[in-house]
């Protein structure tokens, strides 16, 4: 059954004569008798009876027309919500991005996105950087800013960040501007669960020094992670943005790869949809991070 049959059918239901229904429609009376009687056939009723003033609906056929305008309807607002969706100027951009960045890069960059371009959409999610990846392949969204790179995705550095250490406000190091994390053998760390792309870069950092951690707690959140810090729960590492949120006291660390790197990631087996195009190219302008 084809939606244009249905809009055949319909225009006939509101002529009442199948040679104007023809005219009016642009094809010829034949073709559009042939798809009345496919139609027809594959319903298994007769929708119209056939009189020699035209056509007159039967109490099936009644039936038939009512489900053919719903349908027809429905039809037509899905290619007018596919096609606002993908409109460059009023379009959807699905983009998942690390719970970590929800209150610093995010808003930065949706801030001066929304005014260069004030009719998108932009629909997000906050999602560990394996649910990123997931989603990305499936389609669910069309964007990630994660610190997981690779190979067959695209990326776009956006940023790279400090790391420090975070100690309570009571801590034996509170007043060093550098410390090493040899220094923190005997602390406890809180850090995000294993798996996560911030605890494989802590795992390296602490490797680099032969350290084992004790972890006293595990948390997504690093906000969160910052306030247990400040309870005097352990020690963490952090982006720098982090640091005495909630009364801790940020310390540099003397490893030259204390950073992370945050990038755009995106499907290259098929082109983007117009509005994520349009945002990758904001991003790879910089104009947000003026």
């Amino acid at each position: 059954m084809l939606i244009r049959d249905l809009e055949w059918l319909l225009q006939v239901g509101e002529l009442g004569h199948v040679t104007e229904a023809a005219s009016a429609l642009g094809t010829s009376q034949p073709t559009l008798s042939r798809a009345l009687g496919r139609l027809e056939d594959e319903l298994g009723v007769r929708v119209f009876e056939r009189l020699p003033t035209g056509v007159e609906t039967t109490a099936d056929g009644e039936l038939v027309l009512e489900a053919a305008r719903d349908l027809v309807a429905r039809h037509d607002l899905l290619r007018a919500t596919l096609a606002n969706r993908v409109d460059p100027d009023t379009g959807l951009v699905r983009l998942a991005f690390l719970d970590s960045m929800a209150t610093t890069l995010v808003p930065r960059m949706l801030r001066a996105f929304h005014a260069h371009a004030p009719g998108l959409k932009v629909a997000l999610s906050q999602e560990p950087a394996h649910e990123i990846r997931r989603d990305v392949d499936r389609g669910a969204v069309e964007l990630g800013l994660t610190m997981d790179r690779s190979d067959d995705l695209a990326w776009l550095p956006v940023r790279r960040e400090r790391l420090v250490v975070v100690v309570p406000p009571t801590h034996r190091l509170r007043g060093r501007k550098r410390v090493d994390l040899a220094e923190l053998a005997d602390d406890e760390l809180v850090t995000t669960p294993v798996g996560y792309a911030h605890s494989v870069i802590v795992q390296a950092l602490f490797a680099e020094v032969a350290v084992v951690p004790r972890i006293s707690f595990e948390s997504a959140d690093l906000a969160t992670i910052e306030g247990l810090v400040s309870a005097g729960l352990g020690v963490a590492v952090v982006p720098e943005a982090f640091a005495g949120q909630s009364g801790s006291v940020g310390l540099a660390l003397s490893s030259p790869g204390a950073t992370r790197t945050i990038g755009l990631t995106w499907r290259t087996d098929r082109p983007l949809a117009p509005p994520a195009q349009r945002f990758v190219d904001f991003v790879r302008g910089r104009a947000w991070d003026d």
